[in-house]
């Protein structure tokens, strides 16, 4: 019925939210069951949740491609959920909810209470048993909930709350957010560790180095003062947001009333400004960033947009931090590298700025590839825009994203021609930032934080022999990028692609045979359709088409590696999943194919599953069986997090010993230090240029004019015959070397004297005086 277009005849329930959720049973690094990915081709399923006006969902898509439905309940509207992980664990830190596991955290309107106003508690509830094992009560409403293996993390409006993975006790909280207007109405990211949001004033003595380069004509300094001469527009700002919040006054107030209506604070209110904490080595209680605070816990500081920042989000080593403000033209791509002491000595690489459009859009999702090169940031329009980037910034192009592996920064030829050197050169001559792309030369900054470079501050960087300190100048050039490919929703699955006929199988699956084409079918957008607002959600992930289309051949090894890029998986607020594949490839239009040409992308839809519930199918709640996907991998992370805390797992055979070795590797002093010591290092290397020797001419010849004579040896001399053993030993040469002046040589000399070779039929008396030094400097 999609495919022919015509209505359907049963109805679908209203979807409200999507989500790809992360939980234990696609958790590559806790699971075991993933630890030989590479070799048996068993790969993680895409988790998905879909929220409902009444109730909600989860399904998964193992590498097959059958969907499966693992949980589906209707008890009123939800406004968030997550499935909770199971947290980490030591012999000083137990999990007080080990025997509940694998536990649903929800936010629905009816709370547990059933008093309290709407969304405004969080129940979690047991899959295992099916009750309820803990809720947590708020005055405020909740706008989202995040969860780590470390705590869980409850949004609510400028606030934000953090509770224990182990034991739901509350462990900090932070009243400093800047409200934001939608959709998210506090954004925030939450990586394995670090917790970014949104804070509401600049506070200087925690600002770290770098940060946004000015978009368009101002740089950020700038708009900090501008900020503080406005004062009005950012209360007004505020004042729109609570007036939209709580509904109280008429949409034609004025701006006098609102500024009235809004609380007038201390200070004025600064937009743009991310804070990220550590949420291990933060403080207990109340995380504040003023002047009078320290910065324990806090990572960094910076500003990120002149506008209220309205989505962000780390990239899977959470080095990375992509921020969108509410404008939604410009995305901008952050590398934090934090220094041990304070805030202040961090940097903040602006890296990339990924410019989607002149228009206004909404940004309600972003999503990175696994290798951090494609990130794809989703608007409310529908729209998916596909960027390529570097983990270490710098201009994409087919080196770095042709190949199925991630390439190095610096490519040999690179690294032996002295290419940076050259580059600071010519930055410091024209006192701008120096791209070796043309017409990127003068990116769109005029900003004082990556102003000239230096040449002293280059100069102590060599001295001090430290070639390559990231947190110190230059800061690295700003890359403006482009979206390679922009993917909308289509209004039916039948405007997705022409196709040869759908082919069912698995369970509410399409395989859609089609080749890539240069011109895909004119797809309709929903934006300017209907006028509302669709919800999306996007994820890479491997490939499950290839089943549809060869479904008697096993799996090769080899076979996921064919692609250069994951599938990139859509689900639409029609509950619609589609799978596209992506093929970037070099410009077509480029003369020459090199290392450095730029690139383009196909993108084409290949497979889709229909996910939406109809009001006839049946509810499918906890208690589960233990043989249900999320129980087993719950249990299978719980069993591992107990052999990496050295504690005996509940029902095991007996207690686990480790080989102790002489020096005790199970002694006292380890425990809490060494705990899992090896996922948490965290290790960025720098090097300056490798330069070989036989990678240049880089041999001087010097000419040398002794004082002394030399004394030219033949094989009859007298010298080298022994006089034995009483005697001397003579001098083989007799010039003396303190009347040698190394400082008057002339270092390029007029012309070099030819050098003396063995067999020459120049006679002796004309070499006489003459040696010479070869200088071998790189």
């Amino acid at each position: 019925q999609a495919y022919s277009g015509t209505p359907p005849a049963e109805e679908k329930e209203k979807i409200i939210w999507v989500r790809f959720e992360n939980a234990d049973l696609n958790d590559t690094s806790r699971n075991m069951e993933f630890h030989e990915i590479h070799s048996t081709g068993n790969e993680p399923p895409l988790l998905l949740m879909i929220g409902y006006s009444d109730g909600m969902q989860v399904w998964s898509i193992p590498i097959s491609g059958e969907a499966q439905e693992l949980f589906s309940v209707r008890h009123g509207p939800v406004r968030a959920a997550r499935i909770l992980p199971a947290p980490q664990i030591s012999a000083q830190k137990c999990d007080n909810f080990s025997e509940k596991r694998p536990l649903l955290g929800v936010c629905k309107s009816i709370g547990s209470s059933g008093t309290s106003p709407p969304y405004c508690c969080v129940d979690l509830y047991s899959l295992r048993t099916g009750e309820m094992v803990k809720s947590v009560q708020f005055k405020t409403p909740i706008y989202d909930l995040h969860c780590n293996k470390r705590i869980l993390v409850v949004v609510l409006q400028e606030k934000i709350a953090a509770f224990d993975s182990c034991t739901f006790t509350k462990k900090f909280f932070v009243t400093s957010c800047y409200p934001c207007p939608g959709p998210n109405m506090n954004p925030i990211a939450l990586g394995s560790r670090w917790l970014a949001y949104a804070e509401n004033k600049l506070i200087r003595c925690h600002q770290s180095r770098g940060g946004a380069c000015g978009d368009n004509i101002q740089s950020y300094t700038a708009t900090v003062i501008s900020a503080a001469k406005t004062i009005k527009t950012g209360l007004t700002m505020v004042g729109k947001v609570v007036t939209q919040l709580t509904g109280t006054l008429p949409s034609g107030a004025t701006e006098e009333e609102i500024l009235a209506h809004s609380n007038i604070r201390r200070s004025p209110l600064v937009p743009g400004i991310i804070t990220i904490i550590d949420t291990e080595t933060v403080a207990e209680g109340q995380v504040l960033v003023s002047e009078d605070s320290d910065s324990d816990g806090i990572v960094a500081h910076f500003p990120a947009h002149e506008k209220p920042i309205c989505c962000m989000a780390f990239n899977p080593s959470g080095m990375l931090l992509v921020t969108t403000d509410t404008l939604g033209h410009d995305f901008h791509v952050f590398q934090i590298l934090t220094h041990p002491w304070s805030s202040s000595q961090s940097a903040v690489h602006h890296l990339y700025t990924l410019h989607r459009g002149e228009t206004e859009a909404k940004v309600q999702d972003i999503s990175f590839s696994h290798d951090c090169r494609w990130v794809v940031v989703s608007t409310l329009r529908g729209t998916s825009h596909v960027f390529p980037i570097n983990p270490y910034g710098g201009q994409p192009c087919v080196r770095t994203h042709m190949s199925p592996r991630v390439v190095n920064r610096m490519s040999r030829f690179q690294k032996s021609a002295g290419l940076e050197e050259i580059e600071q050169e010519l930055t410091s001559k024209q006192g701008g930032r120096c791209s070796p792309v043309p017409g990127l030369s003068s990116s769109p900054s005029g900003s004082p934080l990556h102003g000239k470079l230096n040449s002293q501050d280059t100069y102590n960087n060599f001295t001090n022999n430290n070639p390559g300190n990231p947190r110190l100048l230059p800061l690295p050039s700003l890359t403006v990028v482009l979206p390679l490919a922009q993917i909308k929703q289509p209004m039916t699955l039948g405007t997705i692609t022409k196709r040869t006929g759908p082919y069912l199988f698995g369970a509410g699956c399409f395989s859609i045979k089609a080749p890539c084409k240069s011109k895909p079918a004119p797809q309709i957008s929903p934006s300017k359709s209907v006028g509302g607002e669709f919800c999306v959600a996007a994820v890479f992930g491997s490939s499950r088409s290839w089943f549809a289309n060869n479904p008697g051949l096993k799996r090769e090894k080899d076979q996921s590696k064919q692609f250069v890029v994951e599938s990139l998986y859509i689900i639409s607020c029609y509950g619609s999943l589609v799978e596209h594949v992506l093929e970037p490839r070099p410009l077509s239009t480029a003369p020459k194919i090199s290392d450095d040409t730029p690139l383009e992308m196909m993108t084409c839809p290949r497979a889709s599953w229909t996910l939406v519930r109809t009001p006839q199918w049946n509810e499918l709640q906890p208690p589960f069986n233990a043989n249900h996907p999320l129980l087993l991998a719950a249990d299978a992370v719980q069993y591992y997090q107990y052999l990496l805390a050295g504690l005996v797992p509940p029902g095991s055979p007996g207690p686990i010993t480790r080989h102790e070795s002489y020096d005790s590797l199970a002694s006292d002093h380890s425990g809490q230090e060494d705990e899992e010591w090896l996922s948490q290092v965290e290790i960025v290397t720098h090097t300056g240029p490798h330069r070989r020797l036989w990678m240049g001419p880089q041999f001087q010849f010097k000419t040398i004019h002794p004082s002394g004579q030399t004394t030219v040896i033949s094989s009859s001399s007298s010298v080298l015959q022994s006089h034995g053993p009483s005697d001397t030993p003579q001098p083989l040469l007799d010039f003396d070397t303190d009347d040698l002046d190394l400082n008057s040589l002339r270092i390029q000399p007029v012309r070099s004297e030819p050098v003396s070779m063995p067999g020459s039929s120049r006679p002796v008396s004309d070499r006489r005086g003459v040696s010479t030094v070869i200088d071998a400097t790189s």
